[in-house]
């Protein structure tokens, strides 16, 4: 029987080569990820085993966006033990299997590099830990199916016409999914739900939450392995946030919760509703510093095509207990399972940085004593631009220049991401900018021409 990891159980290093060997397993890809999130890897046969357990196999940091100039380009691959993991799309018909294990970049002299989105989350963690605190996060992350043309390359068709909760024969998505369903379930993942969303062609399935750290490597492990399997069905999965006009666009709300001492810190049954503290000044203060953070929590020109009214998605600062038309929504459950939900990232986000900005926002918040303001209950899409201005309720960054800018002039988000992925992410993000507007589009040609 192929083996199925425990997230969070850290192997030994016996107990892998022993799995190695059991599993048959030829090859070990050394993953991690770019500072844009994207999934990068470095196979070795698996007779280097001990070289990879024991931090000796080494990259050029110079060839990855964000890492390192060629000067200081020497750089190592440090392996989480507990994230081993064998590929079941890539087990061939004679028995050999690949694994992967999911690294932290270090420096040449073995500290870890500061550019390396995974490190730097860590050390957020680590401040959240000397306060008492763990972060759990459960992220929705939805994707389009498309189908491919006779050469293999993605169309814009979508592979159905169904909407939310169908069924097949119109909900087409439905063994693909549930391919996809059970190639986590081998990579260990622990899988709620899974369902058509509301626009054609768009689906979502969902895992359980878990620390912040183990649910940044499930989002970008699960983008992997959607896209592997989609390919597998000669389809197209993409996290694109919206990729086709006039329908919905695919958004990753992230339910957050701290956690103290193995209880839930957000929740208290003598508060207000039963909302402690905490949660309350964690509301407070991502409310006061999300303009600043959403360059990183929607980091694409494309982002801001789905932030925008009229196709539920989270465009206005505002709270409520229930009011899917604000950007915060405090789901109904309580005890263990309080937690608020963060309705603005993206599945094109690196999920690494946007919960250390999180984290680190709802941590100054506690600090500061960050109280938010009174929630909303009406329907904000309702309201007109005079109604919204008279309740103080802005709105998210209309495009990503405007992010951008808004993101140099908040000190949290730097603090949250450090120095080295502040500067670099902006760089990129200012580049992207101006490649995307000094371009001319099919729009203009249309209307100017």
């Amino acid at each position: 029987m192929d083996f199925i990891p425990e997230h969070g159980k850290k192997l030994t290093k016996e107990e892998i080569k022993s799995i190695i060997e059991k599993n048959n397993v030829h090859f070990i890809r050394l993953q991690f990820v770019d500072i844009n999130g994207n999934v990068k890897n470095m196979a070795v046969p698996a007779a280097q085993i001990d070289k990879v357990l024991n931090n000796e196999c080494m990259l050029d940091g110079s060839s990855i966006k964000g890492f390192r100039s060629i000067e200081t380009s020497d750089m190592y691959f440090f392996p989480d033990l507990s994230t081993f993991s064998l590929l079941p799309w890539r087990k061939n018909g004679e028995g050999t299997n690949v694994a992967r294990i999911i690294c932290d970049i270090h420096n040449a002299d073995g500290t870890p590099f500061e550019g390396c989105p995974r490190c730097n989350l860590k050390r957020v963690i680590k401040e959240a830990q000397d306060m008492g605190y763990v972060l759990n996060v459960g992220p929705e992350a939805e994707f389009f199916l498309f189908n491919m043309d006779e050469k293999g390359n993605p169309t814009l068709e979508t592979h159905d016409k169904a909407g939310y909760y169908d069924v097949g024969p119109d909900d087409r998505g439905e063994n693909v999914r549930a391919q996809m369903v059970e190639t986590l379930k081998k990579m260990g993942f622990d899988i709620e739900a899974s369902h058509h969303e509301v626009a054609d062609g768009q689906h979502e399935i969902d895992f359980k939450y878990a620390d912040a750290l183990t649910t940044a490597d499930n989002v970008v492990s699960f983008k992997y392995a959607v896209k592997a399997v989609a390919a597998k069905n000669n389809l197209y999965a993409t996290f694109m946030p919206k990729p086709v006009f006039g329908i919905n666009g695919s958004g990753m709300h992230c339910n957050v919760s701290l956690f103290k001492d193995g209880k839930n810190a957000f929740y208290d049954e003598n508060a207000p509703y039963q909302l402690s503290n905490e949660a309350m000044y964690s509301i407070g203060s991502l409310l006061d510093n999300v303009m600043g953070f959403t360059a990183v929590s929607n980091p694409s020109v494309n982002s801001y095509k789905r932030l925008v009214p009229g196709y539920e998605a989270p465009v206005y600062l505002a709270w409520s207990l229930a009011n899917r038309s604000a950007l915060i929504r405090v789901p109904a459950k309580r005890g263990n399972g309080t937690r608020i939900e963060l309705r603005s990232p993206d599945p094109s986000c690196n999920p690494y940085l946007v919960f250390a900005v999180m984290l680190t926002a709802m941590l100054d918040g506690i600090k500061n004593k960050t109280n938010p303001p009174k929630q909303t209950e009406e329907n904000i899409y309702e309201m007109s631009a005079k109604e919204r201005k008279e309740k103080g309720i802005a709105s998210l960054p209309g495009a990503l220049n405007e992010a951008i800018y808004l993101m140099k002039k908040n000190d949290l988000v730097k603090r949250a991401l450090g120095e080295h992925i502040y500067n670099e992410f902006v760089s990129s993000k200012e580049k992207e900018w101006d490649d995307y507007r000094t371009k001319v589009s099919e729009w203009e040609i249309k209307n100017y021409l």
